[in-house]
């Protein structure tokens, strides 16, 4: 009988890879909604490589970066942002957030709420590009004294993939980052997906293995096996039942909704390693065949039935 990993879970996972794939080539964070402080469930590699924090560091940490403020960073820009997280709204800003080795830099943040089935914000996308050589050069303690020229050369030395950006780029490469900004960047209904379970589409003869239907089955077969386990070491030893014509039956009954079960599972979707759902009938069936097939086949054989015939041969003899 087959157990473990239930599907419930891959559609959204599936959602996520989604937006890891579409934001490849931005810096993003993502915050769980429904908490208080909003607490970050996922941040990738760009936005670790950004701010110089790990992401073990971010985790749990509240998703309008208020680890990232330091005195340089404007206050009203702080209760700005944490309004658009109150009111689940989608906005943008300009910001002077602290890396973890505490460099001020100019960031442009987006902020978008994502929504389910149910039109409820479950989670916050936030999007971070470096736009620090577009700014005015910033003072701090470690720059004062110095000339704007100095401080410019500073901050272009410091910000890496705003210098990685002023390469030299045929027509053909500049077209084609200008398209994946855009659709990166852009953070309307047409782009972000809805987090919400989808159903995956199934040929007519496969049944989803999170359905209600294959649910209480498994609930039965569970039930069913906590029988057998015990009725029959019972049986074996103390031969309680060998002329008993209804307890045969009972355990002949068993044995066919075993049989079943097996028809059934080469017909019923499973979860794959990448966490999505597989509904191809010949990868099902080469699952099935090298996992619990032997297993379920062993367990659904008609022992009492062949005992029986035995009983009857020694009778006759």
């Amino acid at each position: 009988m087959p157990g473990g990993k239930r599907g419930l879970v891959a559609p959204q996972n599936t959602f996520l890879e989604n937006i890891v794939r579409r934001s490849s080539e931005s810096s993003f964070l993502l915050g769980n909604a429904q908490i208080v402080d909003w607490p970050v469930v996922y941040s990738n590699d760009g936005f670790c490589k950004l701010s110089g924090y790990h992401r073990a560091d971010v985790m749990q940490k509240s998703s309008t970066c208020s680890f990232m403020y330091g005195e340089l960073t404007d206050k009203k820009t702080i209760e700005k942002v944490r309004q658009t997280f109150d009111n689940y709204e989608s906005n943008c800003f300009e910001v002077l957030l602290y890396k973890k080795n505490r460099t001020p830099v100019w960031f442009y943040m987006q902020i978008a709420p994502i929504r389910n089935e149910h039109e409820k914000v479950v989670l916050f996308l936030c999007t971070f590009k470096d736009i620090t050589l577009f700014k005015q050069p910033i003072e701090d303690d470690s720059t004062k004294g110095w000339t704007k020229f100095a401080r410019l050369t500073r901050a272009l030395t410091n910000s890496r993939s705003v210098l990685q950006q002023l390469t030299p780029m045929n027509k053909t490469e500049v077209v084609h980052k200008h398209s994946r900004l855009a659709e990166v960047l852009q953070l309307g209904s047409d782009i972000l997906p809805q987090y919400k379970q989808e159903a995956p589409k199934t040929p007519p003869h496969i049944i989803l293995h999170y359905c209600a239907f294959k649910t209480t089955w498994d609930w039965v077969i569970l039930i069913l096996t906590f029988y057998t386990a015990i009725m029959v070491p019972y049986n074996v030893s103390f031969k309680t039942k060998q002329n008993n014509i209804a307890w045969l039956v009972l355990d002949s009954v068993v044995d066919v909704i075993f049989l079943v079960d097996i028809v059934l599972n080469f017909h019923t979707t499973f979860v794959g390693p990448g966490g999505e759902v597989i509904s191809d009938p010949k990868l099902i069936r080469m699952n099935y065949l090298k996992t619990w097939f032997v297993i379920d086949l062993l367990s659904c054989l008609p022992y009492d039935i062949i005992n029986a015939f035995e009983n009857v041969d020694e009778v006759l003899d």
